[in-house]
């Protein structure tokens, strides 16, 4: 992608996180956009291969400068976003390139106003210009990004264009090789988010730790230069309090309540929060800043006494499962409400108190609806298998999409854990890597939990269950954090299902543990034997073992068996079974329901694992 980067390098413009976005007024740029697959990149030069501003420029800016002839959006096809490219049109399913996206639009400019194209994600490098203005470049395809597009609007008629490619590359997050399709496109919701000179662009509001009555935390305000005061009031709590902006743009937060319900998969209290902003009037021309963000919140603590988990200062066992962003019954990047409330609504009549979103951060939509629904959620850091952890600018990759992450997400009370990592091989480089990211996660945010998806070693032992087999979980990342998580597959990839029947676990840290994966693969409508593959009745004998296994392991504080739906994946192209989906989900891609599904949703249920 070198012409790409090229063109990145151009004018280095980096977008901001605003947190809340969805909840400020916008314009909706979703619908319909003109495409154009370029997969040689030749809209990004001309004149002998030397940068140009742009062939769009010349084309769309200028009407009659000379440039590429090749390239006209008018009679361009069209393409909906969000979405992913794949799924929308055959010829593009395997695509990986470059794709420009353009969009002509309207727009009434007002003063003392910025404006924010904000991108719900773009997967996975990505320029945007605005009326042939460049006005940001982002890396990453799964966290949000604003680009302040103030400067580039006019009054009138606008256009937008942006240059994405999902090209995979050894040096990315992550990397070249996963186990999920690497759908390409605007796949999250585009808007245009307008703020005042000076806003509220991140916040911080949840509940203390020390006195489960107080909402503490702080408001940062941008452009802020002569101080300020903010407000933060829960109108249904009778709560409001003044606090000074500090010279960092800061404001402290420290709110008393009374009579607050605490948020809880039983009671998923949300209270509606307003924020507000009061300035100084600018000497130039007497302006008052001002600027206000309403947010539903709900308020809980989490956090680690020994080995137990402990929600709201109660011991808590993490019923759950994992999920891919994989949009339920059409397939392709998950990205609506509906898609999110379909996918959670599973997990919750499976039993769920728990998910474990895997394997990158999912839309706000799916963080909104977990709040409401009632799941506590583990968020993870796309920082999968072996990323290139000896490589400087591969942890300034890593570390960016965390600040994104975290600074978008921070206030969704069903976040309980924030994961670094899945499943990354050992040594000194990577646990430095993983372990400063787990450093900078707490920095940002010391209220929440840190973990990872471990791997595991196996010794060969004669034990109490007989001759087996011992599980060892020592990985030295372990120490850095506070839930150890790690992933298994006995039956499927290892052993026989029986063999869970005589494995037993050792556990290096005194700490709670979450088998964040286990399972196995199963065609939707196929049966046989339990002991044959591929069928519902192997897949279902497979979890059996496993239920009895895990209530053997006197610190386990949770579990997330791999994976709630069926999903695409290139590597697992078996005809007849897989045809590129990977079969471990509980449900079919088509909402089947296989028979593993009712196993597990007895257990959890009748909690006959865990507690």
């Amino acid at each position: 992608m070198a012409s790409l980067d090229a063109a990145a390098q151009d004018v280095k413009l980096a977008p901001i996180v605003i947190t809340g976005a969805d909840r400020r007024p916008s314009m909706s740029l979703n619908g319909e956009w003109h495409v154009i697959p370029d997969p040689y990149q030749a809209g990004l030069y001309f004149n002998k291969h030397e940068l140009a501003r742009g062939w769009f420029v010349n084309q769309k800016a200028k009407p009659g400068d000379t440039g590429p002839v090749d390239y006209d959006f008018a009679k361009s096809p069209v393409l909906k976003v969000p979405a992913d490219w794949n799924t929308q049109k055959p010829e593009l399913f395997w695509y990986e390139g470059l794709m420009w996206y353009e969009k002509d639009f309207s727009y009434e400019v007002k003063a003392h106003t910025r404006v924010f194209l904000h991108v719900g994600a773009a997967n996975y490098k990505s320029i945007f210009w605005v009326n042939g203005t460049k006005v940001c470049e982002h890396e990453g395809g799964f966290t949000a990004f604003n680009c302040d597009v103030t400067s580039a609007l006019k009054a009138g008629s606008n256009f937008v264009i942006a240059a994405v490619d999902n090209t995979r590359h050894e040096d990315g997050v992550p990397t070249t090789q996963t186990d999920w399709f690497n759908y390409g496109g605007l796949t999250r919701e585009i808007s245009l988010i307008a703020v005042p000179d000076t806003f509220i662009d991140q916040y911080d509001l949840h509940l203390s730790r020390a006195d489960r009555s107080t909402i503490e935390g702080w408001v940062h305000i941008a452009g802020v230069t002569q101080g300020g005061l903010v407000t933060v009031k829960a109108p249904e709590l009778n709560a409001k309090g003044d606090f000074t902006v500090g010279n960092d743009g800061r404001a402290k937060i420290e709110l008393k309540t009374a009579g607050l319900k605490l948020w809880s998969p039983e009671t998923p209290k949300l209270y509606k929060v307003e924020t507000s902003f009061i300035g100084s009037k600018s000497p130039e021309n007497n302006y008052l800043d001002t600027d206000s963000i309403s947010d539903e919140i709900g308020f809980r603590t989490i956090e680690v006494k020994g080995t137990e988990v402990l929600l709201n200062g109660k011991p808590v066992f993490l019923h759950g499962v994992s999920i891919h962003a994989e949009a339920p019954y059409r397939t392709g990047r998950a990205y609506s409400t509906k898609d999110a409330e379909t996918l959670l609504g599973w997990a919750k009549e499976l039993g769920c108190n728990f998910v474990r979103l895997a394997h990158y951060p999912h839309d706000e939509t799916m963080l909104r609806a977990a709040d409401r629904m009632g799941l506590m959620v583990w968020s993870e850091n796309p920082v999968y298998w072996a990323v290139q952890f000896e490589e400087p600018e591969v942890y300034e990759k890593a570390l960016q999409q965390l600040n994104e992450e975290i600074g978008e997400y921070r206030n969704h009370a069903a976040i309980v854990l924030w994961s670094m990592a899945n499943e990354t091989p050992i040594s000194d480089a990577r646990t430095k890597f993983i372990s400063s990211l787990a450093a900078r996660a707490r920095e940002l945010d010391g209220s929440r939990l840190i973990t990872a998806a471990l791997l595991v070693r196996t010794e060969s032992t004669t034990g109490a269950n007989g001759d087996g087999s011992t599980k060892v979980v020592d990985d030295p990342l372990g120490k850095y954090l506070d839930v150890i998580g790690t992933n298994e597959y006995i039956g499927w990839y290892e052993q026989h299902p029986e063999s869970a029947d005589t494995t037993d676990w050792k556990i290096a840290y005194d700490k709670p543990l979450i088998m964040s994966e286990f399972g196995a693969d199963a065609k939707a409508g196929l049966h046989g034997a339990k002991t044959e593959r591929w069928t519902e009745e192997y897949q279902a004998d497979v979890f059996r073992h496993q239920l009895g296994m895990l209530n053997r392991i006197p610190q386990l504080r949770g579990m997330s068996p791999w994976v709630l739906m069926d999903f695409r994946s290139p590597r697992r192209p078996l005809p007849g079974i897989q045809d590129g989906f990977n079969r471990k989900g509980l449900i079919s891609d088509q909402g089947e329901k296989k028979e593993a599904f009712f196993v597990l949703q007895k257990a959890y249920v009748e909690k006959t694992v865990g507690r």
